[in-house]
């Protein structure tokens, strides 16, 4: 057991990113930024690189799913180990960011939120956010609820602060777009 997971759990975790990785590549999504480079860190929110390396603002925002589902399988299926509720949220975040990729979604960003220009995320980049979101989904199961709740709290406020967008505020513009948020994020 490592991190209260069983081998044969790391093992689901393993192959279910790895299908996941492979469900990308067949959709034609590039590995790495098309630029070629690979960087630990991109902090510029409007430049082709955000969404293509390993981390970026919203790799906060990844953390936080991890919190939430952590927080759902506890109340959903308390009694399951914590290997299956993992793997059921690999499968939620492999979920999501494959429908993220897709053109509907691509285009959907491009037209209400601030993410003017975006062509979708790297394979880096989305298998790394689902890795930041198995790292939340961990720290969760270690920590007590209000904690999480308070580090959540803490990097919505610090990304609204920092890049004026968070978790919130993407499911926000992604389902009801707010023309005053939209332009507050561009700087009016």
């Amino acid at each position: 057991m490592f991190l209260g997971v069983s081998r044969a759990g790391w093992l689901v975790a393993a192959t279910l990113l790895a299908l996941f990785a492979a469900i990308l590549f067949a959709m034609g999504r590039p590995p790495i930024c098309p630029c070629g480079t690979i960087s630990l860190w991109h902090g510029t929110v409007q430049s082709n690189q955000n969404s293509q390396q390993v981390s970026d603002w919203y790799s906060f925002s990844h953390i936080i799913h991890g919190f939430i589902f952590y927080g759902l399988a506890r109340w959903l299926i308390p009694a399951r180990p914590l290997w299956i509720a993992l793997a059921l949220a690999i499968g939620i975040e492999a979920a999501w960011e494959i429908l993220e990729n897709s053109p509907v979604i691509i285009d959907r960003y491009r037209e209400v939120t601030m993410a003017f220009g975006y062509s979708g995320d790297s394979i880096l980049n989305s298998v790394s956010d689902a890795l930041f979101m198995i790292g939340g989904f961990l720290a969760a199961s270690r920590m007590r609820w209000w904690v999480t709740v308070a580090i959540a709290i803490a990097f919505e406020l610090f990304t609204l602060w920092t890049i004026r967008d968070n978790l919130t505020l993407n499911v926000l513009m992604l389902v009801s777009p707010v023309e005053a948020v939209k332009d507050w994020q561009a700087g009016a």
